[in-house]
């Protein structure tokens, strides 16, 4: 019954709840991951909290890798060791489950299929490169390079990914790898191999030859109707890897496509700074509901974006993004399953992730936030 009492609150607009300090929220999100790497058998981050059968489903490799830099990050912003402690220990779970042949494996730790996949292994460099840097143990570079080296070798001469897509997802080819692209990019700035960045440019080259005139990027969707609609998720997911890419390889010309695919989305924005969940190839919305999720990354590139280009005016979509995430964000239940937790959907009964709490809409939640501490420190805001 939880789960429909929350879908009547959320439909009521009895969810919603006055923000409070960034700190707080960020706080809170900090705490809900702890809790969800608690949840689970191993050092993992539980894939998500499950309100309709009140379980913790278990760890998920893709986003652990992910969410290990959120926290080393709040750790040294906020002077909190516990965090980074919990994200070494997630690192040191990657590197016991990763394949024998460098791969992550698609799916949560109990998933029957047991495969290496480009998308997964793509973000769980974000963790052992950050580990690596982090703390200089050599059992995250050797798996960060492992990992790197078996993506590089994945890629076809065009930079395509085409091989060992995800077995779970109905998707088979992606431009939103510009995101595993994202991620080399971030094991040649921990290691130094320059193949790695090369890589990551073919896969940003080969994904924008693909854009409609109008920057739309097909095959941009996690389902098989891609064509029609894609998720703010994936949308987002896919400009920021564009533009990471664009600044490590010095490329304006992909960071100026950044910013006209990133105000695309933006010129959507709902007046209550929430975004509807998909776009269709004319830059328009499809349905009513918001993907957590993808509010969360949208106001992350539009801040980045603002850092790199001097596009301020991104800088109020970003903010009322963040704030419509932060007014959703249960800061008063004494569950501790999801106080502090970011839901896939809102309303929460949406078509992703739906009647569950993801790690990685907290992950990007907190990242949202803390980059929004950062621009408004270096420019004296606030």
């Amino acid at each position: 019954m939880n789960h429909m009492k929350q879908l009547v609150k959320d439909k009521l607009g009895l969810s919603v709840f006055p923000t409070q300090s960034i700190e707080t929220h960020l706080k809170a999100a900090a705490d809900w991951i702890l809790q969800a790497q608690l949840g689970t058998a191993d050092d993992g981050v539980a894939h998500s909290y499950d309100i309709r059968v009140k379980k913790w489903l278990a760890s998920y490799p893709e986003t652990t890798g992910y969410v290990i830099p959120t926290l080393y990050d709040y750790a040294k912003h906020y002077n909190a060791p516990q965090y980074a402690e919990a994200a070494r220990k997630m690192t040191v779970w990657e590197c016991d489950i990763q394949l024998p042949d460098g791969g992550v494996r698609a799916g949560t730790m109990d998933a029957e299929i047991v495969a290496p996949t480009i998308f997964n292994t793509g973000q769980a460099l974000f963790g052992w490169a950050k580990a690596y840097l982090e703390t200089g143990d050599d059992r995250f570079r050797i798996a960060l390079a492992r990992a790197s080296d078996w993506l590089v070798a994945a890629q076809d001469e065009d930079g395509a990914w085409r091989r060992f897509p995800s077995p779970f997802t109905t998707s088979k080819l992606n431009s939103y790898n510009t995101r595993s692209a994202f991620g080399l990019v971030r094991a040649y700035e921990a290691i130094g191999n320059a193949r790695y960045l090369e890589a990551a440019i073919a896969n940003v080259e080969w994904t924008l030859a693909r854009a409609h005139a109008n920057d739309w990027l097909p095959d941009n969707c996690l389902s098989d109707n891609q064509d029609l609609t894609a998720l703010t998720h994936t949308i987002a997911y896919s400009i920021r890897g564009i533009l990471e890419v664009g600044v490590a390889a010095g490329r304006q010309d992909y960071i100026e496509r950044a910013v006209r695919m990133a105000k695309a989305v933006a010129a959507q924005q709902r007046d209550d700074g929430a975004l509807n969940a998909f776009y269709t190839p004319e830059w328009k919305t499809a349905v009513s509901w918001s993907c957590v999720t993808g509010n969360s990354q949208m106001a992350i590139n539009w801040l980045r974006l603002a850092q790199l280009t001097g596009e301020t005016a991104l800088v109020e979509h970003a903010k009322k993004a963040n704030r419509f995430n932060m007014s959703i964000q249960d800061l008063t239940t004494g569950d501790l399953h999801v106080r502090g937790a970011m839901k896939g959907s809102h309303p929460i009964n949406g078509g992703y992730m739906t009647y569950r709490y993801p790690n990685w809409a907290t992950k990007f939640f907190m990242d949202g936030l803390m980059l929004e501490q950062l621009f408004n420190k270096v420019n004296n805001i606030g």
